[in-house]
Order: C-alpha cells, then structure tokens, then sequence
C-alpha cells in the first residue's frame, strides 16, 4: 500500500470558528442540567469520577453556527460550521499565521477550555510520560546495514528529539572499524524550529552524497536538498515543494524527485543532477485521483515511477544507468488491476491482482523487459492467502504473507524453487522484513514482537536457515513478557463473520466484566493493524486497563477480500463489526458496556465516530485523532489533497445520488444527532493536509450542540504539526500520555492519581 492511502500510518487542517470568547471557560456556578441526565445517568456502568463532576462545572466555548444551505444532486443539507473551513487553506498550510482570525481565536479558546478541565491530570500525564519514557533506551541506536565500504546506522543521544544519521568503515572482513561520521544531526538540524520531521533520506551509490527531505511546519511540503559527505555540508536545495519521495540514478550525480501542487498531491516527477539548478520534466499526472511515487528496483537496474490509486496502478522503468533515460511503461493503467515489481537475479517478479486473483499472484518476467506481455505465471492465486510484500535479492525471493490475521514470511530459492517459512508460536504477533543495501548476499533481517514482547531484530541466513538475534528492544524500567496475557479471539459480527479481535491485558487483571477496555480500531483502504509492542499501551494496561485491537473489514487482516467487504457500499461492515467487537468483549467479560474507551486516528477517526452515533450507550468515552468525521463535505470538495484518489474507496458523492445516499447515512459529523454520547476528545493538526483541522473543529462543535446529556466534548490542536501530530519523540509520548489520561479519566481510573479536584487551581 503506498503512503498516501493512509489519512494516516501509519501512516489527511484548517479551519474557522466564531465563540463568545475566552470568558465562557470560566466554570459556571451550576452546571445546567436541566434539560440532560447527568452523563453518569447514561449508563449504569459508566465509572464515578470527582475529576468528571469537577470538569462539567466549567462552561466549553460556544461555537456561533451559520447556517449554509448545499445544493447537491437534487438533494438538500445544512451545515452549521461550514465556516470553519478558511477559504485560504492552502496557504494556511505553508504560513500557519494567514488563518483567519475568528478561526484561530476559536482554536486558541478549545485548546484553553481543554487545559481547563485537564489541569487536574498534569500529575498523572507527567506520571505516564515518565513511564513511557522510562521504557525507552534514551541512547539506542539501529543494527547497522552494510553497504559496501560503510555500515551506516541511526541513534539517538540521551534526551535527543530527533535521530542522528551516521556510518562507519568497514574492515577487510566485513566488521565495523573506525570511527563515526556523522551524516545528519536531527538535533542540530532541528534546532529552533517548532516541526521537523525528515520524508527521505538516501546516501548515493558512490556513498559520496546523500539527498534528504525536510518539513519544518507539518503541511508535508519537503525541502529536497543535497549534502557532501566529504565537507559535511549541504551543496543544494533542489525544491521547497518536494512530496519527500526521491531516488539517486546510478552515476550518484543524477535525482529523480516528486514535486507537490499547491493542493499539495504529487503531479510530477523531475530528473535534476546535484550541480545543475535546471529540472527535466520526466513524468506529470493528469489524473488528480492517481498519486507518485519514485524508488529504486532491489538489484539497483530500474529507477521506478509509481503512479496508482486505491485500486489501479501503473509503473514506468528508467534505466538506472542512464541518467537520459527514456520511460519503459511496465503495463498501462487498467482499472482495478494492481500490480508492484521486485528483482531477483533470475528475474522481475510482479505481484498482481490481474485476472480475478483477489488476494494477488506472483508472475515473472526478464528483469531487462519486464514488460507486461512478458508476465509468466509463477506462484498461483490462492484464495484466502493474501500476498502483501515481496523483497528480492540475488538468489532469493522473499514474500510476506497474512492468512487468518496472522502473517508469516516465506522465503524462496529462485533456482531451485525450493522454499520454507520462518515460524512463530505466540498467538499474536507482528513481523517486518528488510533486505538492507547488498544484493548480492544471503543474508535478510527481520523484526518479530507481540503485544507482550519487545521487538527483536534477527539476521537470517537463507542459506542455512541460521538466526542470529542482533537487537531486542531494551526496557530500561523493567518488562516481563510473563506479567501479561495475549489473547487472539473471533468473535461473531452481527451477519455471522468471524472477527479477530488481538487482546492484552496483565495476568492478574480480572476478568469479570469489572476492568475498563480501551478499543482500537482503523478498518480502511485495506491497511491492516498488526499486533505489536507498544511502550506506551502498558501504562494503561499496568492501572488495569484491558486493550483490546478490532482486526475489522475494509483492512487486510483477513486478505484482500476482507478490504472489499468494507470500502464504498459495503463500508457500515466496518463499523458494525467495531461495535459488535465491544459487546462480544463485554459478553466474554473482558469489560462491561458503558466501560469502553473507543481510540482511532485519521480514518479510524471515522470508525470511532460512526460507532459512537450507532452505539453510544456502549462506550464510557471516544477518542478521536485527527478524525476524518466530516464525510460528504470532504469527499465532495476535489480541492482537497486526498478526495480524488479517495472516490474508489468511498465512492463519489458529487455524481452519483447512491454513493452521496450512502455516504451520508454514516458520516460522523452528519449523523450526530439529539441523543445521549460518550465523554469525547478530539485532537487536530493545523497543518494537516490529510485531515483538515476544520473536521474535528466542526465534529466537536456539532456534538456540542446536539447531545443531550451533559458529557464532556473536548478538542485539542496542535498548531504548530500536522497529521501526524508533535514531530519530536518525547513531545509526541507527551500528546499520547494526554489522550491516555483522558482515557483514564473517563474509565475511572484517573482520581487515585490526579491532582486536586476541587476546580479552583484550575480557574486560574
């Protein structure tokens, strides 16, 4: 899956709003419940909260709404905060201070009234930052890759934000000698900015060079520059508008780079040599829906131009010793055939859904013209099996797997055809695989951990089968795989599909039904969520929190079929099976209904709201990251830099009268209505090109308007990052410990460890 399908992964603001002013968040004498039930009143399980009846004492902005009437296909809807959304967006996007003034007051006020009510738990967030940062080996640093001459390596200093790029010289037997070069300081290079976050960073052929890609302000427009490693400066700036895709030619003189539009999609790609500031036009999209890439084939013969959307894709080869290459087009577009190239020494292997294989096949064809017509059948489609990543090297091919939510890794002698998986026990895990910078080698690396187990990092000789653990992930406060319970269940949807569901909980936990849940979910463009560790679900889970991950339709855990059975008309799958997840853990007694906390970013924001306007009795409160809530209004607007490509996933509400029908009966910010919800948290990016700030300002201020319980409805932003939020490691633990606090807070978890509750240090 290419990056830009993620409104994102792992992986798509700006807004505008008019309040009565900072004063509103002054807490009001009585809380004005006459026309509500007390949130508490909702459920008989929610959770009893001092911190909860304290934070409904203080009045939250009021958000002024001005109606505005759309017109779209013969149908009729207002929108209240349509406002919201500055006209001036995209230069919103590369200069934060042109946002409209009322927008920004709007902002400014949310992100007080949220401190407001949060300032009791600044214990307990400090509390669970220190935690996850105690689970973090300050000064660790990657397993060195070797290429050629260098082996080169990230780390990070004690207390350091951001990564630092180095490599060593290697000796005569292959081992690490010398001292270190340091190629990139993130530190240094990242001093005096509020954002810094690199899109690529890749060293020549020669090693002499390395192109990096750099966005200081979160909107995801790169500065694509050139440094010597011999001066340790910085030679050129080829673009201030780069998309951070990049790749060397061969000659290690040449660049092929992705250029953004003002409505920041990549639309073309130039070829620029590093002493030159003239660009050749070797690639310009005309289609908005399809997307760029550029990358280098495993064997270094191809440069390779990807072009796709969510479900067609197409790819044309340059020579990689040619810096004057002229385009060899692999297969012409076709629609809703996909297909990815990987070179061996023995050939091009073509991953494809051609010709009905759902869950992809393998073909071959000479590396040298891997053309189409040239596609031979070599490994058949099996249903059920869903192929979702090859890696070549010289005498092998290696193909990541997933079949019932689990994946596996399977490599694959290309002479002799003969061919084995590497195993794994536990009953939920996670894999990654690398093939480094050699090719020519037998050596592969791959990462393995669980939701109990730290990462580890293995080399594995293909040849003998040999492993050799280089690294396994250090938790420098203390961490016992024993102490907790990974759990891998199916639980039953409501039209009779077995959903995986991935569990974590401490060994000790009860359950009885008396432990709170939190609950994750994504479930769109066919990402899958695997099970791996994180440093920073054990701070919920070690206060007696269960975590629980919903494997649901419109990602691939269960293949490729399961994505179709959750995308355009078959979306509410995605949402159903989410909601039927939490009643079967409740049922089973891992939690109770009214104790769930709902946690999805982007798209998972979606999932989240959705489930909360079906089941909003289920869950005690929803957080929402950079939720994509407002729906129609988003996939309706082509300016946007994500809604052309999106029409295949959610159909195209602007010419077709079922797609825009369908598409309204579920979208969150829609579909709000006068009924009793969830304690909720929103968080925004003002920089966000993925999710624009204005949806969750719009969500939060409709739910506001709407609910008819007294519940908490809060929103957060960031105004300085974007999608993906804070930019350096420990500031970005810190955004987490704040929704995790929320968690707790609305679990009832929170008031054995927060501050005074009592509201008066929080007026001030």
């Amino acid at each position: 899956m290419s990056a830009f399908r993620l409104r994102a992964s792992l992986m798509a603001g700006v807004a505008g709003l008019a309040l009565v002013g900072l004063a509103a968040c002054e807490p009001a004498t009585t809380p004005d419940n006459s026309s509500a039930a007390s949130q508490s009143e909702m459920n008989e399980n929610a959770p009893q909260s001092a911190l909860i009846d304290r934070a409904l004492a203080f009045t939250p902005p009021s958000v002024e709404a001005r109606p505005e009437t759309i017109e779209q296909l013969g149908r009729t809807r207002t929108d209240n905060y349509a406002w919201l959304r500055d006209d001036n967006w995209q230069q919103v996007m590369r200069d934060p201070s042109v946002l409209d003034a009322d927008i920004r007051a709007m902002l400014e006020a949310e992100n007080a009234y949220y401190n407001q009510v949060m300032s009791p738990l600044a214990e307990l967030e400090e509390t669970i930052f220190q935690e996850m940062r105690g689970r973090i080996r300050e000064d660790d640093s990657s397993v060195p890759t070797r290429d050629g001459e260098w082996f080169y390596y990230s780390r990070y200093r004690e207390g350091g934000q951001y990564p630092v790029f180095a490599r060593r010289p290697a000796d005569d037997n292959g081992e690490i000698s010398g001292e270190e070069q340091i190629i990139l300081d993130g530190d240094a290079e990242a001093e005096g900015v509020e954002y810094f976050s690199l899109g690529a960073f890749e060293h020549s052929p020669d090693q002499r060079y390395v192109a990096w890609a750099v966005d200081t302000n979160g909107s995801e427009y790169y500065e694509v520059r050139i440094r010597d490693l011999e001066t340790g400066e910085d030679i050129a700036t080829l673009t201030d508008e780069g998309y951070g895709s990049l790749e060397w030619a061969n000659d290690s003189r040449t660049i092929y780079w992705v250029w953004r539009d003002e409505s920041a999609r990549p639309k073309r790609v130039y070829r620029q040599t590093i002493d030159s500031t003239e660009r050749e036009l070797v690639y310009e999209e005309a289609d908005d829906g399809f997307f760029i890439g550029v990358s280098r084939t495993d064997g270094d013969s191809w440069i390779s131009i990807y072009t796709g959307d969510h479900t067609t894709s197409e790819i044309r080869l340059y020579d990689a010793n040619d810096p004057a290459a002229e385009a060899l087009l692999v297969s012409e577009r076709e629609q809703g055939v996909e297909y990815s190239l990987t070179e061996t020494g023995d050939g091009m292997f073509i991953r494809t859904n051609q010709d009905g294989a759902v869950d992809f096949q393998i073909m071959r064809a000479p590396v040298s013209d891997p053309r189409r017509e040239n596609w031979q059948p070599f490994i058949e489609h099996r249903p059920g099996t869903y192929v979702n990543g090859l890696m070549g090297f010289e005498n092998w091919l290696v193909r990541s797997e997933r079949e019932s939510a689990l994946p596996r890794i399977i490599v694959r002698n290309v002479e002799s055809g003969d061919e084995f998986a590497i195993a794994f026990e536990e009953e939920a895990y996670a894999l990654g695989m690398s093939g480094g910078y050699e090719f020519a080698t037998d050596e592969m690396r791959f990462t393995y951990e669980s939701p109990s187990t730290p990462r580890q990092t293995w080399d594995f000789n293909m040849a003998t089968r040999e492993r050799t653990l280089r690294k396994e992930q250090e938790i420098p406060s203390g961490h016992n795989p024993d102490d907790y319970t990974v759990r891998r269940l199916n639980i039953t949807a409501r039209d009779g599909v077995e959903v995986p569901v991935t569990i974590l909980h401490r060994a000790d936990t009860p359950i009885d039904g008396s432990a709170p849940l939190l609950l994750y979910g994504y479930g769109s463009y066919g990402i899958s969520i695997p099970a791996t560790f994180s440093i920073s679900n054990l701070s919920l889970v070690d206060r007696g929190m269960v975590y629980a991950i919903a494997h649901i339709r419109g990602g691939t855990d269960n293949g490729y079929q399961w994505y179709l059975d959750g995308k355009l008309d078959q979306k509410v799958n995605t949402f159903n099976d989410f909601v039927d997840a939490g009643r079967a853990l409740a049922a089973e007694g891992y939690t109770s209904e009214g104790r769930i906390v709902s946690f999805g970013g982007s798209a998972g924001g979606l999932l989240v709201g959705a489930a909360m306007n079906q089941a909003p009795e289920l869950f005690a409160g929803v957080i929402g990251a950079v939720p994509f809530v407002d729906v129609v209004n988003t996939i309706s607007d082509p300016t946007l830099p994500l809604t052309p490509p999106e029409w295949n996933e959610w159909g195209n509400p602007i010419t077709d009268e079922a797609a825009y029908d369908y598409m309204l009966s579920y979208s969150p910010y829609d579909q709000v209505s006068a009924q009793d919800y969830p304690h909720l948290l929103a968080t925004a990016g003002l920089t966000d090109p993925r999710v624009t700030y204005w949806e969750p300002a719009k969500w939060v201020a409709r739910v506001r308007e709407l609910r008819t319980d007294n519940g908490l409805t809060l929103m957060r932003t960031n105004m300085g990052a974007g999608h993906g939020g804070a930019s350096g490691r420990f500031d970005s633990l810190r955004e987490r410990a704040q929704d995790y606090a929320f968690a707790l807070m609305v679990a009832g978890l929170a008031d054995s460890e927060a501050g005074a509750t009592d509201g008066e240090e929080a007026a001030d």
